[in-house]
C-alpha cells in the first residue's frame, strides 16, 4: 500500500489545497506503480499545532514566519 504523510502547520492550507495534495500524491503513485496503486494509496495531511514544530532546534510559529491562514475557507 503506497503511503504518504504530509505534516503542515495548522491553518495554513484550505480544504481545497489539502484535496489537491491528496489527489496529486495519488496520481504520482499511480504514475510510478500503475493503476493498481490507486485503490490502496493512503495520503494523510496532518495539521501540526502552532509552535508544535521546528527546524534546526528552533521552535517555529506562524507569527515568527510572518504567516497567516490562507483566504478562501477554513483549514
Amino acid at each position: 500500500m503506497p503511503f504518504a504523510n504530509f505534516k503542515v502547520p495548522e491553518k495554513t492550507l484550505t480544504p481545497r489545497q489539502k484535496e489537491e495534495i491528496v489527489t496529486r500524491t495519488t496520481e504520482l503513485y499511480v504514475e510510478i506503480y500503475g493503476e493498481r496503486a490507486r485503490s490502496t494509496t493512503l495520503v494523510l495531511v496532518e495539521e501540526v499545532a502552532d509552535g508544535g514544530w521546528g527546524v534546526g532546534g528552533d521552535v517555529l510559529t506562524l507569527a515568527a514566519l510572518g504567516g497567516a491562514a490562507p483566504a478562501g475557507g477554513d483549514a
